[in-house]
């Protein structure tokens, strides 16, 4: 459910996002569905005991500046690998491609990846996966960082929305099997943006 969501929020988000330019209304809706699934009990990472109560995920206030066009490069004859996990899974990734992008003046990379088994069904076979932890995590964010879902760009520049970073199910139940976000994503700036941490 939680990529199916997403394939929904992307459709809506490239065609009001065409000029590559914040969108406002995009987020609202990625909020509204990330707390629809939550809420929903068929479809909830959440605890029994946290469901019971649960009316809304903690978000950052959208913020522009956390919306960035970057450069994208894609980086050829990666080998896959084994991603680390939060259990003994280890699903099998391959880097994508690098992103180059300024936030506050100051320049970062990171890493893209795609998951193997994904990108072998026909509807998620353009999705890239952006694993990031920042000054916030483990503070006002999950310790553990966060994740956005992307597209595979046409061309060289791919838009990247930090206010839809998420928490992987890990912060919320400890039956998940979360993959780790690689030490080469940690940026050295506070991301104030997307989901906060769910419990102190």
């Amino acid at each position: 459910m939680r990529v199916f969501l997403l394939f929904i929020f992307f459709t809506f988000y490239t065609f009001c996002n065409g000029q590559q330019q914040f969108n406002l209304a995009a987020v609202t809706i990625f909020q509204n569905d990330l707390n629809a699934e939550y809420a929903d009990a068929k479809t909830s990472p959440l605890l029994a005991a946290d469901l019971v109560n649960f009316k809304s995920l903690d978000f950052y206030p959208a913020n522009k500046t956390f919306y960035v066009v970057a450069k994208f490069v894609r980086t050829k004859k990666e080998k896959p690998f084994e991603m680390k996990t939060t259990t003994d899974r280890k699903p099998m990734y391959v880097k994508y491609g690098e992103v180059f992008f300024t936030i506050s003046g100051s320049d970062f990379k990171l890493n893209v990846y795609r998951n193997i088994a994904l990108s072998k069904q026909k509807k998620y076979k353009n999705q890239l996966f952006l694993p990031f932890s920042d000054l916030t995590s483990g503070k006002e964010s999950y310790i553990g960082g966060k994740y956005i879902d992307l597209i595979i760009p046409k061309g060289n520049s791919i838009a990247i929305d930090f206010n839809t970073s998420y928490n992987p199910y890990c912060a919320y139940n400890y039956k998940y099997s979360c993959p780790i976000v690689p030490l080469r994503n940690d940026l050295d700036i506070e991301v104030k943006a997307g989901v906060k941490k769910f419990h102190d």
